[in-house]
Order: C-alpha cells, then structure tokens, then sequence
C-alpha cells in the first residue's frame, strides 16, 4: 500500500476460513516522494519498494514473486454514466447485451482521466430496476455505472516504480474498495454508511447502499495539514507533529480555576500554551469534517445511511 506517509508490504497466508494470517510486515517513509497519494518521484519509490520486497523476503525466508498493489491518491473518484439501448420488440435481455453496454460504458471518452474500475449499480428495465439484469423481459434497457477514474499518470508512476523496482504486478486494486471490504460488515454495506479514512495528506469518503458502491472521492486534506498549521507557532514542522500527537485534541476546554496548561517544546528554552495549540488543532479538524460532510451531501445519500458513518485511518 502505497500512502502519503509510508509504503507498507505485508505479505501472509489465507486460511481456510478466509482469515488471514500475518507471515511478515515492513514499511518505509514515504513523505519525501508520496503526496496526496501520488507518486512525485518514481526512482526513490523504487528504492522504497526494492527494501520494502527484501525486508518481507529475509523474514519470510522465501521469495515474493508477484505483489497485489492498492492505488488511491487524491485525483481518485466516481462519475456516474448511464448507457442505454431500446429493442426493437420485448425480449429477453441476454449476457451478451450487457457486456455490451458495459463495454460502450468502459469506453467513455475522459480528457487527462483513465477509468480504472467500474461499480455496476442497478440496470433499470422498462421503469424497474434491477441488479440482475440478464433473463429479464423488457423493451428498453438502461445500465447504470459508477466508474472509478483517476489522473492517467496515477497509474502509469505506479506501474513505473514497480518496473524500476523489478516486482511484478499480480492485481492493481483501488486502495479505498479493498479497504472498505475488510473494514465494513455486510449489513452496514446494506443498510446504507459511509466510510472515512483519514490520512496523512488525504481523506477518503466512500458511499455504499444496498451493497453497492454509490460515491467515492478523495479530499486533499489530512492529519498533515493540522501539523503544518502547528507550525505557526513558531516549531519545525517534526516538533508540531510531536505536540500534535501528544496533546493534540479538538475538544480541549480549559476549567475555569485551573491555571494555564502548557507543554514544552524540544529545545526547554520555550512553553507554549495547550489552548493555544488546541485552538488550531480544532479549527483544522472542524474545516476537514466540513467538507468531508458535504461530500456526503454531494453523494445524494445523507439520508439513507442508516448505519451511519464509520471511521479509520
């Protein structure tokens, strides 16, 4: 996985239950060539890779041959596209149908975009909807997709780096859908949630319905914004990161009778005051959950999450 703050490799075997059984784990900072989830320089990321594959193959004491790789970053998102098609007479929709209007769907013309996933929603038959379409009797058929789409030069880095590196590629999966598969139970899927993930330099919403993917989008806001803000303070941007973790929290509320709380910065020569600091802390997290509410509000489902909203990160 590859993230603004660190490359993570994680390599373990699949039980028979479906569990999975952590064989080896390592990761490298990644924050001098990751930002925002894109790839800036493609030979240091290959060096991060090539210590990342040595690390997992001197604990497993075996080889990696191919890797599965999670792509995210801040230009990922959906756009929804409909493809329909009238038939002549009433009859029954055939597989063969449906491949094609998802292969007319596939070729959307994107400037600068190249689709990387497509989530199927529901295929409306006459005025009906259906997630099943194939076997169903009808005379106008309309495929409904969510396509998954993200800058062409997402991809092409990531698949540079990994050449450069030498490993091979055995799946490219969208980053935020794997995460979203381990973190989200089946019901809150159904019933309606959405997902947030904070991260370093972003955060990612994801949607989902009756099962089905319905929004995604990546904001370029994160946990390193409330650190640089930090800074204004007068700090280097490793001491805010510090202050940030331990004593970080936007609610912080001073009592009344109580004397100022303050916290030393690295040097001793200086204090600083803990409201001072939470008084940024807050106003950056308020702004990050502002607009990831508001993309909830564009996915058109803000009252449809009956299993709320979940958070990781």
């Amino acid at each position: 996985e590859l993230s603004s703050s660190k490359i993570s490799g994680i390599a373990g075997k699949k039980n028979s239950d479906g569990s999975i059984q952590v064989l080896a784990y390592a990761c490298e900072d990644a924050s001098s060539f990751i930002h925002k989830g894109a790839i800036y320089n493609i030979d240091k990321t290959a060096q991060a890779l090539t210590s990342i594959i040595n690390k997992l193959e001197g604990q497993l004491n075996n080889s990696i041959a191919k890797v599965y790789v999670g792509i995210g970053g801040q230009s990922l998102r959906t756009v929804r596209n409909a493809v329909s098609r009238t038939l002549e007479e009433e009859s029954i929709i055939s597989q063969e149908l449906v491949d094609e209007i998802c292969d007319e769907n596939r070729d959307v013309p994107l400037v600068d975009m190249s689709v990387l996933d497509v989530a199927p929603q529901e295929y409306k038959i006459d005025n009906t909807l259906h997630v099943e379409p194939v076997g169903v009797a009808g005379k106008y058929i309309t495929g409904q997709f969510l396509n998954i789409v993200a800058r062409a030069s997402l991809k092409k880095n990531l698949e540079h780096s990994f050449e450069q590196a030498k490993v091979e590629i055995a799946d490219l999966l969208i980053a935020p859908i794997a995460l979203a598969n381990a973190v989200l139970t089946e019901n809150e899927m159904r019933s309606g949630c959405a997902l947030v993930d904070f991260g370093a330099d972003t955060t990612t919403v994801l949607v989902y319905k009756n099962n089905i993917l319905r929004y995604l989008s990546v904001l370029p806001l994160g946990g390193n914004n409330i650190t640089h803000d930090i800074t204004s303070l007068q700090m280097e941007e490793e001491e805010a990161e510090r202050l940030k973790k331990a004593y970080g929290d936007a609610f912080y509320e001073e009592e009344e009778d109580q004397e100022e709380a303050t916290c030393k910065l690295d040097d001793d020569s200086r204090t600083i005051k803990v409201s001072d600091l939470n008084n940024i802390v807050e106003a950056r997290a308020e702004e990050i959950i502002a607009n990831v509410w508001n993309q909830v509000q564009l996915s058109g489902y803000e009252d449809k999450l009956l299993a709320g909203i979940i958070m990781t990160g």
